[in-house]
């Protein structure tokens, strides 16, 4: 019971913690406009548009063909198996009976027409393709992330409030993550927000071998919200904007001069990646089924009740056991209300950092005080390993300071591999010592 309760502290107390210093800092972002020059041949060797679904919007006819995200491709048995779940949710005793009946297209539309939002939502072929895989296969998804949205929602909405933007932005996340603050994708994007290393980094999140603030909701949340205000400012367009969000600006860029300069979504549509043409379809389903989700019979998991918590501030190394160990919480009560610490590792001795607890966890540590980060201390924290610990926190480098060994298989390439770890080709011939991107299975390389 204890754990059920301690886990839920940190997704309510984030809809209220005032807004620090670090989250007020406005001054990173990327230059838009520093982006590569993108020449003639690089536009007419652009990816071709295969065939699959007709468009109206297409003034050529022709078919294109989409992926989905892959927050649409989760094992939702799973999902539902994981800490966040089992946690933060009272689950279903059993799915609703619920006889799916197809809706009119004029449906639709007008309810979509009915929700008040600044961003357009546009319905046709494929946005209905995308509400319906929404209503009808995933269900079960929706419902847990209804449930899970009492939980983020206030402090997105505050986000979005504080910068000015369309609040209709907040389902992001069921797009992105399905609103897991520990989602990484194949590419190694990570976090609630899905952020990208080099992304991130401009925003001012830091990310090295033992904290990841992409992981942290509300700091992740406030970068997200200033790179997509960014993208608006640069593209003028909201359409624009998120679909740069998902595949970068130097795609959008490649798509408006492949269109011969369209600037609107659906006139762009065929020139851009194929992962990307479903993703403003997919942002109009999910601002659809979270408005009617009733009128499609889903019923939304509850939420479980919150207890109060607080932070406290870290100056000296502080290992996760050693606060389970001596105050009487689980680990993953704390992994899960401070998600950023990678390794379990608070390394206070480099920075000073912030560890939230339940209130009487709080009172319990400052009681102990320098007693607790003396207990099993050689263990924790030998001797051999402090030097690379704190060298280690003073680079931002994505937690790659440490490195894997990967067997390559039949079939993989240094750009699959690359993709698999988040880093770039360059980065693994650079680690590995290699003139050239040829490689055989069986052999093993280094990824930094």
């Amino acid at each position: 019971m204890q754990l059920r309760n301690t886990i839920t502290i940190l997704f309510i107390t984030l809809c209220h913690i005032s807004l620090s210093a670090q989250t007020d800092h406005d001054t990173t972002r990327v230059d838009l406009n520093n982006l590569e020059i993108v020449t003639e041949e690089a536009v007419n060797n652009y990816d071709k548009p295969l065939s699959a679904l007709h468009l109206d919007y297409i003034s050529d006819k022709d078919s294109i063909k989409f992926d989905v995200p892959e927050s649409m491709m989760l094992n939702i048995d799973s999902l539902m198996n994981n800490w966040q779940s089992r946690t933060l949710l009272q689950l279903l005793e059993s799915d609703s009976v619920y006889e799916i009946l197809p809706v009119n297209d004029s449906i639709y539309a007008d309810r979509l027409n009915r929700l008040q939002t600044i961003i357009q939502m546009t319905y046709n072929d494929v946005t209905k393709q995308f509400i319906e895989r929404y209503a009808n296969r995933h269900r079960r998804l929706i419902s847990n992330m209804l449930g899970l949205s009492t939980y983020y929602m206030p402090m997105i909405e505050n986000a979005l409030d504080k910068y000015n933007m369309p609040q209709e932005l907040k389902y992001l996340p069921i797009i992105e993550s399905a609103f897991n603050p520990k989602a990484v994708s194949r590419v190694g994007a990570k976090g609630l927000w899905q952020f990208m290393f080099k992304t991130a980094k401009s925003y001012g999140l830091k990310a090295n071998s033992y904290i990841d603030e992409r992981f942290d909701p509300l700091k992740s949340t406030h970068a997200a919200i200033r790179y997509l205000r960014d993208l608006y400012n640069f593209f003028q367009s909201w359409d624009l904007a998120i679909t740069a969000y998902n595949c970068g600006p130097g795609n959008v860029k490649k798509a408006i001069i492949r269109s011969g300069g369209k600037t609107n979504f659906w006139q762009i549509y065929r020139y851009l990646p194929r992962e990307t043409r479903g993703y403003i379809p997919a942002f109009i389903a999910a601002n659809y089924i979270m408005n009617y989700y009733e009128e499609h019979g889903i019923t939304p998991m509850q939420p479980t009740l919150p207890i109060a918590t607080d932070t406290i501030h870290v100056s000296k190394n502080l290992h996760f056991s050693q606060v389970a160990e001596l105050c009487d919480i689980e680990m993953e009560a704390l992994r899960a209300m401070n998600p950023q610490y990678i390794r379990d590792i608070i390394p206070g001795k480099s920075e000073t950092c912030v560890l939230r607890l339940p209130n009487e966890t709080i009172t319990s540590m400052l009681t102990l005080g320098d007693t607790i980060y003396k207990h099993k201390q050689e263990q924790f924290f030998p001797e051999n390993q402090l030097a690379q610990l704190e060298k280690s926190v003073k680079l931002n480098d994505g937690g790659r300071s440490y490195s894997k060994r990967h067997k390559v298989r039949n079939g993989e390439t240094l750009s699959t591999i690359a993709r698999k770890y988040g880093v770039s080709v360059k980065q693994i011939m650079k680690a590995n010592g290699m003139r050239s991107t040829r490689i055989r299975a069986g052999r093993y390389i280094n990824i930094y």
